[in-house]
C-alpha cells in the first residue's frame, strides 16, 4: 500500500481552537438545558445523551460525505490545503476542479468534508469533557465515601474507554483521507463509528444509574396487563430471550461489516433487481477478488482492475446475510413481545421494516441518496437498540439473581 503525504499540520492549532469554541458552545447549551437536573451527575447524563445524539448525526453525515464523493474534497488532513476552512483554500480548490471537473475536489465537496471534520471535532471535545467531569465528580464521591462511586468506578472506566476510542476513530479518519479511501481503512472507520455509538449508550446507561433514576428510552416497561403475582420461575422463563439477543447482535455485527465493505467498494448497484440478482438466484461471482481485504479501491493487490464479478460477490454476500439477520431479529422481536415488552418489540420490528425498504430502494431505484442515508440510520438505530436491550437484560438478570424476584421492568437503572 502506498500512503499519501496528506498530513499538513499547519492548521492544527487553529483547528483545535475551533474545536474548543464549538465544544464550549455545545456544553453550555446542554448545561443550560439541564438546569433542572438536581446535581452535576444529572447534567453529565444529559451531556452524554446529547453526545450520543450528535454522534448518531455524525455517522449519518459521514455516510452523506461518502455517498456524495466528498471524502477527498480536502485531500489533506486536518485542514483543507493547509487552511482551517475552504475559504482560505480557494486557489487550490479552483485549480484542482479545473484540472478534473468531475474529480473529487470542488467547493461543495470541500465544505461537506470540512463540516464533517468540524462535527467530529465537536464530538471528540464533548467526550473529553465527559471524561474530565466524570473524573472530578468521581473524586468528590470517593472523598465523601458515597456508595461505590469512587474515582476508578464504572463511570470513569466508561468515560476513559470512550475517550480512547474517539481518539482512535480520529486516527482512522485521518488515514481515510491520506490513504485515498483505501477500502479496509474506510470500512474500519465506519465500524469504529458504530462502536462509538455502543460505548456512548453504555456510558449513558451507567450515568443513569449514577443519578439514581433517569427515565429515558423506557421501551422496556412491560404492559400493565402483566400478572405481578406470576411465579418467579415463570417470570424468569419469560426473560429467556438472551440467547437470541446475543445471536442477533453477532449477526448484526457481521452484517455491518459486510455493509461497510459494500459501501466502501461502491458495490450497491452490482445487483439492481430483487430478489434475483442479474436475473439469477446465484449470479457469477468472484469471492477471492471481492474479499481480498488489503488492496486499493477498484484494484486487486496486484494493481489489476477489480472485475465486476467481484463487486457482485460483495453485494450478494451482504444480501444473503440480511436474510439471516431478519430471521434472527424477527424471532427475537417475537420473544421480546411475548415476554411482555411490547414497545421494545415494536421498535425492533419498525427498524427491520425501515432497513428492508431502504435497502430495497437502493437496489431498484439506483441508489438514491435519501434511501442510502436512511439505510445507515436504520443500521445505527439497530445498534443502539440492541445495545440498550442487552444492558437492560443484563441488569434484569443481575437484580433477579440478587433479590430472588423478577423485576417489574427491564428499564432498571
Amino acid at each position: 500500500m502506498k500512503w499519501s503525504s496528506g498530513f499538513d499540520l499547519r492548521p492544527s492549532v487553529p483547528m483545535l481552537c475551533l474545536a474548543l469554541v464549538l465544544g464550549i458552545g455545545a456544553v453550555s447549551w446542554v448545561w443550560l438545558r439541564g438546569v433542572h437536573a438536581q446535581n452535576r451527575q444529572g447534567r453529565l447524563a444529559h451531556l452524554c445523551a446529547f453526545t450520543l445524539f450528535l454522534c448518531f448525526d455524525l455517522v449519518l453525515f459521514g455516510a452523506f460525505t461518502r455517498l456524495s464523493d466528498s471524502g477527498l474534497g480536502c485531500p489533506d488532513w486536518p485542514g483543507c490545503y493547509g487552511f482551517v476552512s475552504p475559504l482560505g483554500a480557494g486557489v487550490d480548490i479552483d485549480a484542482a476542479h479545473q484540472l478534473m471537473p468531475q474529480g473529487p475536489v470542488s467547493w461543495a465537496k470541500a465544505w461537506i468534508e470540512m463540516i464533517h471534520r468540524y462535527a467530529a471535532m465537536t464530538v471528540g471535545f464533548l467526550i473529553l469533557i465527559l471524561f474530565i467531569e466524570t473524573w472530578r465528580e468521581g473524586r468528590k464521591q470517593g472523598r465523601r465515601g458515597v456508595g461505590e462511586n469512587k474515582p476508578m468506578g464504572a463511570q470513569l472506566w466508561c468515560a476513559s474507554l470512550s475517550l480512547l476510542w474517539v481518539m482512535l476513530q480520529g486516527l482512522f479518519g485521518a488515514l481515510t483521507v491520506t490513504s485515498k479511501l483505501f477500502p479496509a481503512i474506510v470500512s474500519l472507520h465506519l465500524l469504529g463509528g458504530m462502536t462509538l455509538l455502543v460505548l456512548l449508550v453504555i456510558q449513558w446507561r451507567v450515568y443513569a444509574g449514577w443519578v439514581g433514576s433517569l427515565n429515558v428510552l423506557s421501551i422496556f416497561a412491560p404492559e400493565p396487563a402483566v400478572d405481578r403475582a406470576e411465579p418467579t420461575a415463570s417470570k424468569a422463563n419469560r426473560l429467556g430471550w438472551g440467547g437470541w439477543l446475543l445471536l442477533g447482535a453477532c449477526a448484526l455485527l457481521i452484517q455491518l461489516a459486510l455493509g461497510a465493505w459494500v459501501s466502501t467498494n461502491y458495490a450497491v448497484l452490482a445487483c439492481q433487481t430483487f430478489p434475483l440478482c442479474q436475473e439469477q438466484w446465484w449470479p457469477e461471482m468472484n469471492f477471492s477478488q471481492g474479499f481480498e481485504l488489503w488492496r486499493p479501491l477498484g484494484l486487486t493487490a496486484l494493481q489489476e482492475p477489480l472485475v465486476f464479478q467481484a463487486l457482485t460477490a460483495i453485494h450478494y454476500a451482504h444480501r444473503l446475510m440480511a436474510y439471516a439477520v431478519f430471521l434472527v431479529l424477527g424471532i427475537l422481536s417475537v420473544r421480546v413481545y411475548t415476554s411482555g415488552h411490547r414497545k421494545a418489540a415494536l421498535v425492533l420490528v419498525g427498524l427491520l421494516l425501515l432497513q428492508f425498504l431502504s435497502g430495497l430502494s437502493n437496489v431498484v431505484l439506483d441508489w438514491p441518496m435519501i434511501g442510502a442515508i436512511l439505510h445507515v440510520a436504520g443500521a445505527s438505530a439497530l445498534v443502539i437498540t440492541l445495545t440498550w436491550m442487552g444492558l437492560g437484560y443484563l441488569e434484569t438478570r443481575r437484580r433477579e439473581a440478587s433479590t430472588g424476584h423478577a423485576p417489574q421492568s427491564l428499564h432498571a437503572s
